[in-house]
Parts: C-alpha cells; structure tokens; sequence
C-alpha cells in the first residue's frame, strides 16, 4: 500500500509540473513572445495580476508560496521546459505565489488571451497543460499556505464565513488561532473591538470583511467598466449557468458570467451527486462545478463573481435587441441576450429567532467545514429532497446521529429511491415523518444549544440538544432583480418560458426556453417547470445556446 501511495503521488508531481521536450515548446512559440530576465529579478507576485503563462527556456525560476504575514514557503524551482501558471492565468487573474529568477532567465510568456487559443488549437498539449494548472490550484488549496490569512478563534461564525466563501469560490486561504498564537492574538489586539482581521497578500488589513471587499482585495473580481457589447450575459454560475457558459463560449460567443457568491450555485454544495450521468462511483458537487467553471475560461467566457445582479432594463429588447443590467456597484454591462440562470435559495421556515443563529448552527448546506463542527454530535437536518438526502448520508459519516425532519408521511415522493435506501441502512440515521422544527434554544453569541421539533399528527414534542441544525426546505426563486422588466414569473415567482410566456410577444411565440422578453432565456431552478435535477439544470442550459443563436440570428448586430 504504501508502495501505491508512494506512485500516487510521483505521478500526480509529474503531471503537476511536466517538462516540455523541444516539439511542444515549438509548438507554443507562435503564441507567445521571448522574455528576459536578470538574476533577482520578479517575474510575477502573488497578489497582483498574472501576465500569463512563462515557458522557461534557460535558467532557472524560484516558486514560492508568501501570506499575507508574510511567511515564505518554496515550492518548487522550474528549469528548462517547465512552465509557470496556475488555473487563474486562464482569464489573467491575479497570481498566488511568487517566481523569482535564480539566474538569467529566458522565457517564453504566453498571455492568457493566446494560453486558451494555445489550448484549443492544440489539444493534447492543451490537455497537459490544463491538468497541471488545476493539480496546481489544487495543491496551493490543500497546503493552505498562500492566499488571504483568517485571524480569530476557529469557532468564530465570521471565520466559517469567510472559509465558506472561498473554499467554494476555490481559493486558498490560512487560518491562524488566535487562541494558541500569541503574536496573531496581539495583532488583533491592536484593533479595537475586532473580531476578525484578514490579511491579503499585498499585506492591507481588513477588518471582518464582507464576502465582496474580500473579494476585490484578493482581485478575485475585476473593476473595469465592461462597456463592450456582449452576445450573451448569464446570470448565475450554478450547473445551468456554466453549462451556457461553456456551450456559447466554446461556438465563439462574447460570454460574461455573474454569481452574488460562488460558482456551483445549490449544486456546488452536495458532498456526492451519484446519479449524474457518467459518473459510476459520483462526484461532489464541488468538483463537478470546478470543472465546469475552468472549462467555461478555457474557451473565454467572463467570469465576474462575486458581483451582485439588482436590476435589468429591458426597454430595447423589441427595438435594439439590447439588453441591459445593474450591478451592486453601481456598473451597468449590455448584452445581446441575457440568460436567467440565478437558480433558488432554500426557504427560511418560520422558527422563532432563525436569523439569530444563521451561521452560528443554523446552515443552509453542508460542507467538509460544517461536518466537522458535527463530530460525534447528535444534529438535525429538516428537508426530504435530494439535496437534503446527499446532506444526511454525508453528515452521517461524522455526527453520531442525525434526525431528518419532514412534514410528509416518507421520503418516497420528493427523494430519488438509491438515497433512500442509503438512508435506510445508514444505522445512525433516524427518519421523523409528520414533524416539524419548533423552536431554538441558546444565544447568538454563544451558538445554538438545542432545538426542538413536533410531529404534528400526534403533538409528540422532541427537544434536542443539537448544535447544529441543516436546513433543506423547499425554495425561493432569485428574481427579485427581475421587477420592472416585464419577464413573467408564476404564482411561486419562478420565471415562465415557452408557451406559457407566449403572452409578451404580440408578434410570434416564445421559443422553449425563452422568456416573455425577447432575448432573455430562463434555465434551471429559477425556470417555472424545471425538473429541479443538475442533469436537467445542464441540458437546459446546452439548449438555450442553440435558441440563443436562433436570436442572434434573426436581429443584426449591433455596434458596441
């Protein structure tokens, strides 16, 4: 066994920093351009933008990993046919580490415009190539040595914010414990009242930042004004979103793609998807996500998250064919066709004093980081979909017991039957039909101490002391940024498409996918009618490319 993990791990290095023979560097010249460096000199550094991709053709190049305190952690030194990149060079984000030439340096810099013509163009080497710059994010991610520095108690609702946000955005990231190191609990000191602070790696502080300013400290978003005209805006990064994304980009259409949080949307969340097709043994949604969202950069879509949507103005989708929407900022980006991809939100039921302690016991999904605050605990979990199902297998494997709530009499109508019988043979988990949450017990500052639940058929109450409580129920559509623009929603808000948005068009109908706005589309969660289904929320999204062109062809192109 050891002899195999030992392979494992040579062969996951050698794909993560393969050598190029003499053929593939000359294959990459006609994309790049030679550079030269002294001795000493910084190639590119963490927390700034990356200029692309650097080929080293002579000399050698020091890669290091340096937080924000700055630490400095090597990582490797790259010689001759080795190149220096990681995923985000893909759309010229900024870089994680730094390379530093060790001697005189030629090399080959390949910007991010012309590494994904690279990629496209030639295939198997664009296949190498990909690989290593996804092993490489993933790496930086397990070491946890680079990106931002998290510095408070562990157990701070705060601090699993900020995890939250970034291990789902993928980003790497450092807690330091105030509790066990002195200098860090000194520096927080400093700041009166702080209950966090975050270091970027450019060294600026911050305190308790919201998701968004972290976000444009690490340069994860951009702020240029975007006054380009695009073919296609998709709001919204979940399964349907990504999906348009990588189908229009990779047929040579102007793509841009927002999401208020993270890319993966409901979906990114689910610790194992076992029926999608193709995958036997399953995926997280994690990584199917990942995937999906380099792949939609390999082609060239825009990638602006987070970046929240408050309003679109329709008003010249029946003259121009422009569309136009608003973001938190205050920047507004036009586009030919607007896809709705903004999916659902699961809904707040209504206990007494939820908010309270949102965060704080009260999670809306279930990641590695909420399984283990539930070690060997006794948690609830109230849904009966499959979210909820893929949440209490997973939990299952950490919590001593988990309690499923639902109001219905089984699982059999809401839940597909391999999560069922999962749950059924998983000895610590217990099934209470007919019951509902009641009531939460603790105080906000100190997290919650206990719930209690009543199955409404019998008036039988159960208090618990849970700590933790995963909330599964129903869901809210996001299209609150939709009022005023005309597209039709149903009595649940959910977005109308095909005939029954027919009514906004007085001169043809609505193509399947198309809402009562010319131009914009609807798919996925957010879509009246949709199966609810990640393979449905991607084949929605594949399909609205093909009626997208269908538009785009009916109506000239506009000037930018």
């Amino acid at each position: 066994m050891a002899t195999e993990e030992r392979v494992e791990v040579e062969t996951r290095k050698h794909q993560m920093f393969p050598v190029l023979d003499a053929a593939d560097i000359a294959r990459i010249t006609r994309f790049g351009s030679v550079r030269h460096y002294a001795a000493d000199t910084c190639l590119f550094t963490a927390g700034e933008p990356g200029p692309g991709m650097f080929v080293v053709l002579k000399g050698v190049v020091a890669i290091t990993q340096r937080d924000g305190l700055g630490n400095i952690t090597p990582i490797a030194e790259q010689g001759p046919g080795q190149f220096l990149a990681e995923v985000g060079q893909l759309s010229g984000r900024v870089a994680l580490v730094d390379g530093h030439a060790m001697t005189e340096v030629e090399t080959l810099l390949v910007p991010p415009d012309q590494l994904r013509a690279l990629i496209i163009a030639e295939a198997d080497l664009g296949e190498r190539v990909v690989r290593a710059l996804i092993l490489r994010r993933v790496a930086l991610i397990e070491a946890g040595a680079s990106g931002p520095v998290l510095i408070g108690p562990p157990d701070s609702a705060d601090v699993r914010r900020l995890q939250s946000f970034l291990g789902r955005n993928g980003h790497p990231y450092h807690v330091v414990d105030v509790t066990q190191d002195a200098d860090a609990a000194a520096m927080l000191e400093q700041y009166a009242e702080a209950q966090l602070l975050v270091v970027c790696p450019n060294g600026s502080v911050q305190i308790n930042p919201s998701e968004d300013a972290l976000a444009r400290c690490l340069g994860m978003v951009d702020t240029e004004e975007h006054e380009e005209l695009f073919d296609v805006l998709v709001v919204g990064a979940g399964p349907a979103g990504l999906a348009t994304a990588v189908y229009a980009a990779s047929e040579g259409l102007r793509v841009i793609v927002l999401d208020c949080r993270s890319y993966g949307g409901q979906a990114g969340a689910s610790a194992r998807i076992e029926n999608y097709l193709g995958f036997p043994t399953g995926i997280s949604g994690g990584a199917l996500a990942g995937r999906a969202y380099v792949q939609a950069q390999k082609f060239g879509a825009e990638m602006l998250i987070p970046a929240k949507v408050v309003s679109m103005d329709c008003s010249q989708a029946n003259s121009s064919g422009e569309l136009t929407v608003t973001l938190a900022d205050g920047r507004k980006l036009r586009s030919r066709t607007v896809v709705i991809a903004s999916g659902a939100r699961y809904r707040r039921p209504a206990v007494p004093r939820l908010s309270d302690f949102e965060g704080r016991g009260i999670w809306f999904w279930a990641s590695a980081l909420e399984a283990k605050l539930c070690s060997q605990q006794e948690i609830g979990l109230v849904g009966g979909g499959n979210s909820a199902g893929q949440a209490a297998v997973f939990l299952s494997q950490h919590a001593a017991k988990v309690n499923i709530l639902v109001r219905a009499p089984s699982l059999a109508a809401s839940m597909s039957r391999y999560l069922i019988d999962r749950i059924e043979a998983a000895p610590n988990i217990e099934l209470h039909p007919y019951t509902e949450l009641q009531g939460l017990h603790g105080e906000p500052e100190r997290g919650l101490e206990g719930a209690t639940w009543r199955n409404h058929r019998s008036g039988a109450e159960y208090h618990c002391a849970a700590r933790n409580i995963f909330l599964f129920v129903g869901a809210e559509p996001e299209t609150t940024w939709l009022d005023g623009c005309g597209v039709a929603v149903d009595a649940h808000g959910f977005v109308l498409t095909g005939t029954a948005a027919s009514g906004g068009f007085p001169a043809r109908p609505s193509a399947a996918l198309e809402s009562s706005v010319p131009g914009v589309f609807a798919v996925g969660d957010v879509r009246s009618g949709s199966v609810k289904r990640v393979g449905g929320a991607i084949g929605e999204g594949a399909a609205a490319v093909a009626l997208i062109h269908q538009h785009l062809a009916g109506r000239p192109s506009s000037q930018a």
